[in-house]
């Protein structure tokens, strides 16, 4: 077995996922703060081209860099949004977020290379990492600066074994965007810088920056899961430097030869006028449930220092409730049917904290919340 398979944990939010559906097939209704997933249908318009790829036989393997419509969509998407000018043959369309990171992180991997992550990240960071022979390196940050790195805590810890810099903005489980100094300072270092930019199109009172308006050689992870509620279509991309592309192109054809051919078309509608009107209309939609969460949180002294302005979480400081994250979310589970995501599940510096997401009805987080206060009434005091 390969080593690396030992060290890689559980995505504890699907562990309490789990246990919420079997409650639920007990008889029990669950609410479901847990899991970041949008709760919306994908675009009419992305249901008719998918519908329309199969019946005109597009079911076949593509380009192993994506259908050129689609990389081409891209390109125009990210000169609207970002004024940058990126090519398609800097883009690898995947099935999925995922693998373009897997694809990322084993380009630049080497012996005894790390990573720099923030502490609290995305819990699934890590594990990919390792598998891929890199040791995830976390850096301890603030609440008070939205749990982004500042530019200091980058200086301070890139070395000459830094294999790179991996930003999530907005980022999960935080919610937060990162400040444009802290890309700066990143694209400064001399080493690859990673952006996880999969929230991007889910920001609230300003707009999330692209790293490629810092650097040109900055490697972009995206995909249309969160933005356009795509994600059982399974369909990203990775935007590299051109002297990455060679290799990863070759990656992309020995592991995965090409993403669904059916999700690339129904891609090209999502960025379409009409499907970024439809993804608009979730946008604010989810600016609704983000403030109605914040207002109950607040009122039960559960406030975060740093208001959340992207994605579609909420992260906490519980440890007046339980300091043991996992066992409180289990907890509230158990007593109060609603699911929370522990905030250690993001690394040793999420300990203490839960993370809500709003990815749900406003009538079932105003349900959530009241059961949490009973919870808290009852059980915390």
């Amino acid at each position: 077995m390969n080593p690396a398979c030992k060290d890689i944990t559980s995505f504890l939010v699907m562990d309490i996922l789990e246990r919420a559906q079997a409650i639920e097939a007990a008889g029990n209704r669950v609410i479901h703060l847990e899991i970041g997933e949008p709760d919306f249908d994908i675009p009419d318009c992305v249901k008719e081209a998918a519908k329309k790829a199969v019946a005109e036989g597009r079911t076949h393997y593509t380009h192993s860099l994506g259908v050129v419509e689609l990389r081409e969509s891209i390109c125009r998407l990210f000169a609207d949004e970002y004024g940058v000018d990126v090519h398609p043959e800097r883009i690898l369309v995947t099935g999925g977020t995922s693998p373009a990171m897997l694809l990322a992180f084993g380009v630049l991997a080497r012996p005894g290379a790390h990573v720099l992550l923030t502490d609290p990240a995305y819990a699934c960071y890590p594990n990919f990492l390792r598998f891929t022979g890199i040791t995830p390196r976390y850096v301890p940050v603030a609440e008070e600066d939205g749990f982004q790195f500042t530019p200091q805590a980058i200086m301070d810890n890139v070395d000459g074994l830094t294999a790179g810099i991996l930003l999530n903005s907005p980022a999960n489980p935080t919610g937060t965007l990162t400040p444009d100094a802290t890309y700066e300072a990143a694209c400064a270092m001399g080493v690859p810088v990673i952006s996880d930019e999969i929230y991007h199109g889910l920001t609230y009172g300003g707009r999330a920056r692209c790293a490629l308006e810092f650097s040109d050689d900055a490697l972009v992870l995206n995909g249309f899961s969160k933005r356009f509620a795509m994600t059982g279509l399974r369909l990203g991309y990775l935007i590299a430097p051109r002297s990455m592309m060679g290799i990863l192109q070759k990656l992309q054809q020995n592991l995965f030869i090409c993403a669904s051919s059916v999700a690339q078309w129904a891609g090209v509608a999502a960025l379409s006028e009409e499907g970024l009107e439809a993804a608009e209309a979730m946008r604010r939609t989810y600016d609704t449930r983000r403030k109605a969460l914040l207002a109950g949180l607040t009122k039960m002294g559960l406030a975060p220092r740093t208001e959340p302005t992207g994605a579609f979480y909420v992260f906490v400081r519980a440890d007046h409730l339980n300091p043991d994250s996992l066992a409180l979310a289990y907890d509230i589970l158990e007593k109060a049917h609603v699911g929370v995501t522990p905030g250690i599940d993001f690394g040793p510096g999420g300990e203490g904290h839960l993370r809500f997401s709003y990815a749900n009805s406003l009538e079932n987080i105003e349900e959530g919340l009241d059961r949490l206060g009973r919870y808290i009434a009852t059980h915390c005091g």
